[in-house]
């Protein structure tokens, strides 16, 4: 009986760490997701504050190199699988909610027309939320904040 109660609790701890990995993501898809600059955040994956596309006030056009940029991350993610993406894009606290809540989803939209034209994935693929100022990841009280929120995140939850 003492060995089935062993026995039952190495299956039980090898089953539990297997929950704890990085999602239903293979090997070569995590560490494709590792080189691209994204984070596992617990249940899911999140591009790297570095990476971030970030832009000036009141934009949300993209310059050459952030298109690039996107391309790149885009198809190196669409080799190993990943063809689901949301986009999120966010704003810092100057303006008015629903003037920024706009801006925020025009920011989202302006990468998700990029990556879907360099991947060819379809709409249904490609999630586009604006959050506005509600979410910010640094202080607005500077101007190095202000930079910093205004953003657009790429969240991979599932293959």
């Amino acid at each position: 009986m003492r060995l089935i109660l062993v026995g039952f609790s190495v299956v039980l701890t090898l089953l539990l760490s297997g929950c704890q990995t990085n999602g239903p993501f293979n090997a070569a898809q995590k560490r494709t997701l590792q080189q691209q600059g994204f984070q596992y955040l617990g249940s899911h994956w999140e591009l790297g504050l570095d990476d971030k596309i970030l832009f000036g006030i009141e934009q949300y056009s993209l310059t050459a190199e952030s298109r690039h940029k996107i391309n790149v991350i885009a198809n190196n993610l669409k080799r190993v699988g990943i063809t689901h993406v949301a986009i999120n894009g966010h704003t810092d606290n100057y303006g008015k909610a629903d003037y920024n809540q706009q801006l925020s989803y025009q920011r989202a939209k302006s990468v998700a027309q990029v990556w879907m034209d360099s991947t060819g994935n379809k709409v249904s693929y490609v999630t586009v939320k604006g959050y506005g100022m509600s979410k910010p990841i640094a202080s607005n009280k500077t101007a190095q904040g202000r930079e910093m929120n205004r953003r657009v995140a790429i969240v991979i939850e599932a293959p």
